[in-house]
């Protein structure tokens, strides 16, 4: 057995059952050892940030880590913004990177690089398999650290003589670690401090934006704390029959209006809310003055666990029938806009759907639009890092082939990953595109004013505008195995949207809607 034999065993024997793939030289044997192993489909993929946003919606699907497969140092760097996005949503992911081999590394080759040290700062764990012997061992080391205790992506990196030599064996069969349970004595704080509290907020992530877990946040509201989820979170079960929680608003000062008097928040699953970016004379800590923090347990906790035992603490009854009903709007009609693209998605998103949210500044009307539809999942951007939609679309299809996946994206986010649409014709994945086409990057505009930076010029309108030229989707879509068609009215991208949930494979809608 070779050391990549043994990696890729190991790594089959403990459930992962997907690898994200961009092979250089120093991975052909890695490469082959994935030909012998049936347990684990491998996905090509174009470039590496659709292997790493790939393995992070496949992840968020199954709940198990997917693998993929990095050429040195300078894929592990182009893949390595969904790898952040993934760490952001405590996504478990295996990065195997190939190396040169250990004798060859001192001679200073063209992609000699510090791997360890590029990929460290992002990877919960990485070690590196200098000896074949080592190889099928650290890969259930991998395997077990990317769950925690807070699960994200680790890195293992393979020189290429540890996969060519044999002398490989599988590692030994590690157990799974499980999120940490409540713990009761802060339980029991916190249900005093709720019934003491003249506005207690509680702010989830996590296991409690499960099904389950929001049946006890329900539980949780009927005590009187009102109830919000992080503004960007992995996953949350939405629509018909599921409670509907607040959110956090984006804008620091919206934010902090919005928990105006609030004097206690809880915490579960996540951690104390913060401003994603500075600004003049804005808070960086979304905390009202004179409200008291209180960590019941971070994303290393099951949050779900913890909503039920303050329920329990607070008295209230087990069963909360605080659901959404099933509301469906009618045919929109007239210009096309968010509003309307999000009144046709709540239409006709079927019933299991998975959502993956890359829509940016056009994205939240559809957001709202369907809290009461078919019962759904949404998963959204966690880490800031555009780009992520396509990707996280193609690999939550491929756990879930059987499930229609929607992709909404904004056309500046969608043009950094724009290649998983290939990845996606090749693997036939059921995933229906809607790029925002707006020839803009229009958060950034709104952020210009937010920021104080001054009234753009010509140079400042260049470094934020598509439009000089227009990027043709329909036609990128179509060179990429991918069929496509524009919408420039309501009732054009309602049609379009219908026809292309019945369809079979991935289709793309290029929703041409106002930049501003």
């Amino acid at each position: 057995m070779t050391g990549a034999e043994a990696l890729v065993s190991t790594l089959a024997d403990h459930g992962v059952k997907a690898c994200f793939a961009n092979p250089g030289t120093s991975e052909m044997h890695l490469v082959t050892a994935l030909d012998h192993e049936p347990r684990i489909k491998s996905v090509l993929c174009l470039f590496e940030g659709v292997a790493t946003g790939a393995a992070d919606g496949h992840a968020r699907v199954t709940g198990d880590p997917a693998m993929t497969l990095l050429h040195l140092g300078a894929g592990y760097l182009n893949g390595g913004a969904n790898i952040h996005n993934a760490r952001r949503a405590w996504t478990p992911m295996i990065n195997v990177i190939g190396d040169h081999a250990v004798p060859h590394q001192r001679y200073d080759a063209p992609l000699t690089s510090d791997i360890t040290g590029m990929a460290g700062p992002n990877s919960n764990w990485i070690k590196s398999a200098d000896k074949v012997s080592t190889a099928g061992e650290l890969a259930a080391e991998a395997w077990e650290a990317s769950f925690g205790p807070v699960p994200g992506p680790v890195s293992l990196v393979l020189p290429a003589d540890t996969a060519w030599l044999e002398g490989g064996r599988p590692g030994k069969a590690r157990t799974r670690p499980s999120l940490r349970k409540p713990d009761d004595a802060r339980i029991d704080a916190a249900a005093k401090a709720v019934k003491s509290a003249s506005k207690p907020v509680i702010i989830i992530n996590g296991t409690a934006l499960t099904e389950a877990g929001l049946a006890q946040a329900a539980r949780v509201k009927a005590a009187g704390v009102r109830v919000l989820t992080d503004t960007f979170f992995p996953r949350q079960a939405r629509g018909a029959g599921r409670f509907i929680p607040d959110r956090m608003q984006y804008f620091a000062e919206g934010a902090m209006s919005d928990l105006g008097g609030a004097d206690l928040m809880l915490i579960a699953g996540t951690q104390v809310p913060v401003a994603f970016f500075a600004y003049p004379g804005k808070p960086s800590l979304l905390l009202p003055e004179g409200c008291t923090p209180m960590v019941l347990g971070g994303p290393e906790t099951d949050s779900a666990a913890l909503l039920e035992a303050l329920a329990d603490a607070l008295g209230v009854k087990k069963e909360v029938t605080d659901v959404a009903p099933l509301e469906t709007p009618g045919m929109p009609s007239g210009d096309l806009n968010a509003m309307t693209v999000g009144a046709s998605i709540s239409r006709h998103m079927p019933e299991g759907a998975f959502v993956s949210d890359d829509g940016v500044s056009n994205g939240l009307p559809s957001f709202l639009m369907t809290q009461r539809a078919r019962p759904h999942d949404w998963m959204m951007l966690t880490g800031g890092a555009i780009g992520q939609g396509m990707p996280l679309a193609l690999g939550a299809s491929l756990a879930a082939p059987d499930r229609k996946t929607l992709c909404i994206s904004g056309d500046g986010a969608g043009m950094y990953t724009n290649q998983a649409l290939w990845s996606m014709a090749r693997e036939s994945a059921n995933v229906v595109n809607v790029i925002f086409v707006n020839h803009s990057y229009r958060i950034l505009n709104i952020e210009l004013a937010r920021t104080g930076a001054g009234n753009p010029g010509p140079v400042a309108q260049d470094l934020l505008g598509l439009g000089h030229p227009e990027i043709d989707w329909v036609k990128l879509s179509e060179a990429q195995g991918v069929p496509a068609v524009n919408a420039t009215n309501a009732e054009e991208f309602d049609t379009a949207l219908e026809r292309a949930f019945a369809a079979d494979g991935p289709q793309l809608i290029a929703a041409h809607v106002p930049a501003r």
